[in-house]
C-alpha cells in the first residue's frame, strides 16, 4: 500500500510483514513482544480513548519517555487522531520542560516513570494548557496510560466511524510531529515536522539498511531523538522486528542477547563500545596482546577494494580469526550487518578499524529540521569521513560565499512552531533550508563530507581558521580521552580542554604498578597520567598543520553528560558551557586575568 501519512505504516505492515516480534522490551531476564496486529489495535484503542478525552486535530499531546513499546503505541494514536506529538526528552530540567510544554500549548503529558513525573509536576501549575498527565508505569496518584485505554474499549463503539473519517481529513501536508531542537546555542526551537517529511525521508533512505523482514534490530538512541524515530518508522516500513535496549549501559548484553542484525547509534555510543575492546585488550599478556595490539594498527590502516594489497589482507585474514572474531561475536552479537552513526561525526580511525573487524559502520547527517537524514551512508556505498551519498529525493547545494551546506526537498520541515522570523533566517529566497554546517560535495558521484560546525569554526589571533571538531575526533580516538574542547578563538594557539576516560586510566594507573584507589582530582593531577595524555596528544599533532596543532592542554576532574550541562541530550559538545565552567583554566592556559 501507499505509504504517505505515519499510520499508514501499521496497515502496512500487517498486510506485507506480520511478525510475533513487531516491538520487543526487556522486564527482568525475559522479552516480552508485541505482535503487528497487537500495535496495530493497541494504537487504535488508544486513539478512540484520545477522542473521549476531546482530543481534536491539531492539538498538541506531548511525551516524556524511555524507548518502550507504550510510546509506539501513543505516537500512532496521535497521529491518527490528527493531533501533534511532541516528545521531550526525560533527562531535561523542570526549567525545560515548563518552557516546551508551554511553547507548544500541550494539552495532555504522557511520562513514562516517577522521575520525569516529579520533573513535570514541579512545573505543571506554570502550564496554563496542560489538563492532566498520565503515565505509562504504575505510580500512585498519578493517572496510568490505560485509563486512557479502557475508555477507548468502552467508546469505541461511539468513535470507530468518526476515527476513520479523520484519518482520511488528514494529509502528507498535516503537521504531525513538534521536535524541539537541543539547543546548543540557547534556546530550542520547535521544527514542525509533517507526514510527508517523516515519509518522504524513511522512504526514500531504506535502502541503505541492507535488512529485510527477516531481520531484527536493537534501538539504543532515544525515541524522541528524530534520528532515532526515523530509522524505527523505516524499521516497520520494512517488517524488521524492533528491540528496546534496557539501557545505555546494557547496550552490548543487549546486542549479543538478541543477535541483532543491526542498530543506529551516535560516535560517543559506538566509542564506548570500541572502549570496552580496548579495555579487554589492555588485559592480555604475551603472544595474545601482541595479536590484539595488531589488530588495532592494521584496523587503523584499513582501506576498501583490496587496496591495501594482499599480504594486508593476509594478515587481516589470521587475525581475525584470533582476535577480530571475537569482537563481533563477544560485543556486537556476531550477525550485525549495519551499524548506522549520526549525530556527530565519527573518527575515519575508529571507522577502519570497525570495518577491519567486520563491523559495517555507516556514517549519516540530517538535521531536527530535515527529518533528519539529508544523506547516509551504506556498506555498498561508503567513503571514510564521508557521510555518504545524499538521499535521491533531496538537492544538496555548497554555498560559493561560505560552504555553507544548503538542502531542498521533501524532507525540509514545515517551519519552527510560532517562530515565522526564525524560520526566515534558515531559508533562502529559493527554497533552500541553511544547515549551519560546512562541507563539501565530491567531485565523483554525489558523496557528501563535512568539516564543520559554521559557528564553531574559530579564528586565532593570527587570523587563521581552526575547525575544532576534526581535531577533538582524532583526540578522541585516543583510549584515555573520553571528552574534549578545542579552545583558542582570538588566541595565539589552540590548547584542549579534557575530561578523560577515569576507568581506562586506573587500569593504566595499576599496570604502572600503582595500587591506590585514586580519585578523578587525583587521576588529573597525577604526573604519569599527565605524561600519557601528552604523548596521545602529540600523536594527533603529527597529523594536524602547524597552525591546528594542540600547543597546551588541561585536564579536569568531572565527567561531562547532559546532565551536567557540557553535552547536549544528543551527546554534541555545548561549547559555551565548558567555556564558561572552565573559565579560570582558560584565563590560566592564556595568561588572562579572571574578572
Amino acid at each position: 500500500m501507499n505509504v504517505t501519512r505515519i499510520f499508514d505504516l501499521l496497515e502496512n505492515a500487517c498486510e506485507k510483514f506480520p511478525r510475533k516480534d513487531c516491538l520487543a522490551s526487556k522486564g527482568g531476564d525475559k522479552w516480552n513482544f508485541v505482535s503487528t496486529e497487537e500495535y496495530k489495535r493497541t494504537s487504535e484503542v488508544l486513539a478512540y480513548g484520545l477522542l473521549a478525552l476531546g482530543v481534536k486535530k491539531g492539538d498538541r499531546i506531548a511525551s516524556v519517555s524511555n524507548n518502550r513499546p507504550e510510546w509506539n503505541f501513543l505516537d500512532m494514536a496521535i497521529a491518527m487522531t490528527g493531533a501533534v506529538h511532541v516528545p521531550v526528552y526525560p533527562t531535561i530540567s523542570s526549567k525545560d520542560y515548563e518552557f516546551m510544554l508551554n511553547h507548544s500549548e500541550s494539552k495532555l503529558v504522557f511520562i513514562s516513570d516517577a522521575i520525569a513525573q516529579r520533573r513535570v509536576s514541579a512545573v505543571k501549575d506554570n502550564i496554563a494548557s496542560l489538563e492532566k498527565i498520565y503515565s505509562f508505569n504504575e505510580i500512585e496518584g498519578v493517572a496510568n496510560w490505560k485509563e486512557v485505554y479502557d475508555l477507548g474499549l468502552k467508546s469505541e463503539v461511539y468513535y470507530k466511524e468518526e476515527l476513520e473519517k479523520i484519518k482520511q481529513s488528514i494529509n502528507e501536508d498535516d503537521v504531525c510531529s513538534i521536535i524541539y531542537t537541543s539547543g546548543t546555542t540557547g534556546l530550542s526551537k520547535g521544527a514542525m515536522l509533517t507526514h510527508k517529511n517523516f515519509c518522504s525521508n524513511f522512504q526514500g533512505a531504506c535502502s541503505i539498511l541492507g535488512l529485510d523482514h527477516t531481520h531484527k534490530v536493537l534501538s539504543i538512541l532515544p525515541l524522541c531523538h528524530v534520528y532515532e524515530r526515523c530509522f524505527c518508522y523505516m524499521y516497520q516500513f520494512l517488517g524488521i522486528g524492533i528491540y528496546y535496549a534496557q539501557s545505555l549501559g546494557t547496550i552490548v548484553k543487549d546486542l549479543c542477547d538478541i543477535k541483532a542484525n543491526g542498530c543506529n547509534t551516535v560516535p560517543r555510543v559506538t566509542e564506548k563500545i570500541v572502549e570496552g575492546i580496548m579495555k579487554e585488550g589492555a588485559k592480555f599478556t604475551g603472544i595474545k596482546k601482541k595479536m590484539f595490539d595488531k589488530a588495532v594498527e592494521l584496523g587503523r590502516r584499513f582501506e576498501h577494494n583490496n587496496a591495501n594489497g594482499w599480504f594486508y589482507n593476509l594478515e587481516l585474514k589470521v587475525l581475525d580469526k584470533f582476535i577480530y572474531k571475537h569482537w563481533r561475536e563477544d560485543f556486537f552479537g556476531g550477525q550485525m550487518k549495519f551499524l548506522g552513526c549520526g549525530g556527530a561525526a565519527i573518527s575515519p580511525n575508529l571507522s577502519r578499524m570497525l570495518w577491519a573487524a567486520g563491523i559495517k559502520v555507516c556514517e549519516g547527517y540530517g538535521l531536527t529540521e530535515t527529518s533528519p537524514i539529508i544523506a547516509h551512508a551504506d556498506v555498498n556505498h561508503h567513503r571514510f569521513a564521508s557521510v555518504g551519498p545524499v538521499v535521491s529525493n533531496e538537492t544538496v547545494r555548497i554555498d560559493e560565499e561560505d560552504g555553507e551546506i544548503l538542502v531542498k526537498g521533501p524532507n525540509v520541515m514545515k517551519g519552527y512552531y510560532k517562530n515565522p522570523e526564525a524560520t526566515a533566517e534558515v531559508m533562502t529566497e529559493d527554497g533552500f533550508f541553511r544547515t549551519g554546517d560546512v562541507g563539501y560535495l565530491s567531485e565523483q558521484g554525489n558523496y557528501l563530507y563535512i568539516t564543520d560546525r559554521k559557528k564553531d569554526v574559530f579564528k586565532t589571533s593570527s587570523g587563521k581558521y581552526i575547525a575544532p571538531q576534526m581535531i577533538e575526533g582524532k583526540c578522541k580516538e585516543s583510549p584515555y580521552i573520553s571528552q574534549v574542547c578545542i579552545v583558542g578563538e582570538s588566541q595565539k594557539f589552540a590548547s584542549a580542554i579534557i575530561s578523560p576516560d577515569f576507568e581506562a586510566l586506573k587500569i593504566f594507573l595499576k599496570n604502572e604498578g600503582e595500587t591506590k584507589d585514586f580519585s578523578n582530582k587525583e587521576i588529573v593531577e597525577n604526573e604519569k597520567v599527565i605524561k600519557l595524555i601528552d604523548s596521545e596528544i602529540q600523536k594527533v599533532n603529527k597529523t594536524l598543520g602547524k597552525v591546528e596543532q594542540i600547543a597546551k592542554f588541561r585536564l579536569v576532574p568531572e565527567v561531562w553528560s547532559s546532565e551536567t550541562g557540557e553535552l547536549t541530550q544528543t551527546q554534541k559538545l555545548k561549547r559555551k558551557a565548558v567555556r564558561q565552567k572552565y573559565e579560570n583554566i582558560f584565563n590560566e592556559i592564556y595568561g588572562l586575568e579572571t574578572v
